[in-house]
């Protein structure tokens, strides 16, 4: 069943958009994160924003491959945003 409410929001439930973050993406081999890489490279280094919409634009299967670093914004916001959240804190900007 898919949730249709929207996201919480008010106090507490504020994410700034416009936060400094870094888009990196894993060295790869076959779509696959290779093992012998020592970390992320960086991609984009730009707000919260926009690093979400680049992010949103890679293929679907892909994703894996990339995360969003970012200061903290509890307590929905972490300082590392991968594949399973980016989704959802995107849908929070037609929300807030």
């Amino acid at each position: 069943m898919i949730d249709s409410d929207p996201p919480a929001t008010g106090p507490g439930h504020h994410v700034n958009f416009d936060a400094p973050a870094v888009l990196r993406k894993w060295p790869s081999l076959n779509n696959q994160r290779s093992h012998q890489a020592p970390g992320p490279y960086l991609l984009l280094d730009g707000t919260l924003d926009e690093c979400i919409r680049e992010f949103m634009a890679k293929p679907a299967g892909a994703r894996h491959l990339y995360e969003i670093h970012t200061q903290a914004q509890p307590p929905l916001v972490q300082a590392i945003l991968t594949e399973d959240i980016v989704p959802e804190v995107a849908r929070l900007r037609h929300f807030l």
